[in-house]
């Protein structure tokens, strides 16, 4: 890839956007490897997530927990389509984004449950934990303040002239959030490597987008600062691979910043103690039965003969044993230290 100068002097040059934003994006291809790939992850963010939910009804999860069950596709397809190195940044709805980075669901389980061995030493719990080995800088829980940090994370990348993209997520309540604004204006001034990733999941907390933006369609909200956008069908995973692949070499090629808005949707409630009375039942069961990201992969693989019933039935397994065995060891680790205290703090 072509690398970005240093200079920051951007001042005498505008960039004409090369995409905008029109409908829900088309679906890439994908080889029956790949679709596997993408069953596998999914399914691996799916169960874990309801293994996550069954240890906080016991009491072994404590505080805020926010589950990723229905938006599987979209963390997964950005990450088929992304580069090793790329970083990776997101709020506090972060368990499939850390699964699909490649860190430990072992490690993710015990900062769950606050134990010693988790990511952020059992400090953290749910909202807070990250791995620069695997490029994922968190984990937020203040609305939107993850996306002027994975802008800073494209400045230092352009500094370093490393060819690298930062994928910053943030859900459609945060959308509205000042410091966005600011960091699309930087971003764009700069020509810096983002791609920030609007995780539409129709409700933010509660109130649906219907009754909280003036203008609903998201992938727009970058057009005053001429930076393009388009909207993806979030619960489609080659549909988002698609999307992910042109918007991610659109800012690595050094045009700046894109923003990709994926209609997707949650099953659960905001975070568990949240009764989801917003919504019907029947809304909830009608996207589970017709658009469900796992099942769409699920139903191609079989109609394609890609895999048959026992092969799928093997990953299902594999998956039910990782994720068993992930809530059996951060349900026995020890806690932290109360040394821990006093480390890793600023005075």
């Amino acid at each position: 890839m072509p690398a970005v100068a240093k200079s920051l002097d951007n001042s005498s040059t505008q960039a004409t956007p090369k995409g905008a934003a029109k409908g829900h994006g088309s679906a890439a291809f994908m080889t029956p490897n790949q679709e596997l790939e993408a069953f596998r992850e999914m399914l691996l963010i799916r169960r874990f997530e309801e293994k996550a939910g069954q240890l906080y009804g016991m009491g072994l999860i404590g505080g805020f927990c926010h589950l990723y069950i229905g938006q599987e596709a979209v963390v997964i397809g950005m990450k088929m389509a992304s580069e090793d190195g790329d970083q990776m940044i997101t709020a506090y709805r972060d368990h499939g984004h850390m699964l699909a980075c490649g860190m430990d669901p072992k490690h993710v389980m015990a900062e769950l449950t606050g134990r010693r061995s988790g990511y952020s030493k059992g400090k953290g719990g749910s909202m807070h934990m990250f791995s620069t080995e695997k490029q994922f800088y968190g984990g937020h829980g203040i609305v939107g303040a993850q996306v002027p940090l994975g802008t800073g994370i494209a400045f230092a990348n352009r500094y370093r002239e490393n060819g690298r993209v930062c994928q910053t997520y943030f859900g459609d309540g945060a959308a509205n959030q000042g410091q966005v604004y600011e960091s699309f204006n930087m971003a764009q001034l700069w020509k810096l490597p983002v791609v920030f990733v609007i995780e539409n999941n129709k409700y933010a907390m509660g109130t649906s987008v219907e009754r909280s933006h003036a203008h609903r369609d998201l992938s727009k909200r970058g057009l005053s600062f001429n930076i393009p956008g388009e909207q993806v069908d979030g619960m489609d995973v080659r549909a988002v691979k698609a999307a992910g692949e042109k918007a991610i070499e659109y800012a690595r090629s050094g045009e700046g910043p894109f923003i990709l808005e994926m209609l997707t949707y949650r099953y659960r409630g905001h975070s568990m103690s949240d009764p989801a009375k917003y919504r019907t039942k029947d809304e909830v069961e009608k996207m589970r039965t017709t658009h469900d990201p796992i099942e769409m992969v699920r139903a191609r693989l079989l109609e394609q003969k890609s895999a048959d019933e026992a092969a799928i039935k093997k990953i299902e397994n594999e998956v039910k044993t990782i994720v068993n065995e992930a809530a059996e060891f951060a349900s026995h680790e020890p806690e932290p230290d109360p040394s821990e205290l006093w480390t890793d703090i600023t005075r």
